[in-house]
């Protein structure tokens, strides 16, 4: 029983950290969004105005996975204190977690690989 409750812990470690990974990058989608509108104002041209607007759409989606993502973390810790008030030692936790974790995995990639764009226009346009 003591192994299971170290197990539910780490996962809820996971969780914990994965939550502030989301905060984090929703924080930092926010700042880049202020920096689109900077751009936007400086009337720079169509093709601009262009790529502006495709980062603009790939915020709009990010935002909609990372409230998918913060739902699954949500029903994952309702999942993991549902075990330890049932006691229940059969919990098939793992197989769960590591498709969550690739999940984030993924996430995180594509977050960055956006963020070093939206970097690069920033260089060229302000």
């Amino acid at each position: 029983m003591e192994s299971q409750l170290l197990f539910l812990s780490d996962l809820n470690f996971n969780l914990e950290v994965w939550k502030r990974e989301l905060k984090f990058q929703e924080s930092e989608m926010d700042y880049f969004e202020e920096k689109l509108e900077h751009v936007a104002m400086r009337n720079l041209g169509k093709d601009v105005m262009i790529q502006l607007e495709g980062f603009q759409n790939k915020i709009i989606r990010e935002r909609e996975v990372m409230g998918q993502l913060r739902h699954r973390l949500r029903m994952k810790k309702r999942e993991i204190a549902q075990a330890k008030f049932q006691n229940n030692e059969e919990v098939k936790f793992p197989e769960k977690q590591v498709t969550l974790k690739e999940e984030m995995k993924t996430f995180v990639r594509m977050h960055y690989d956006l963020k070093e764009d939206m970097m690069d226009f920033f260089l060229k346009y302000l």
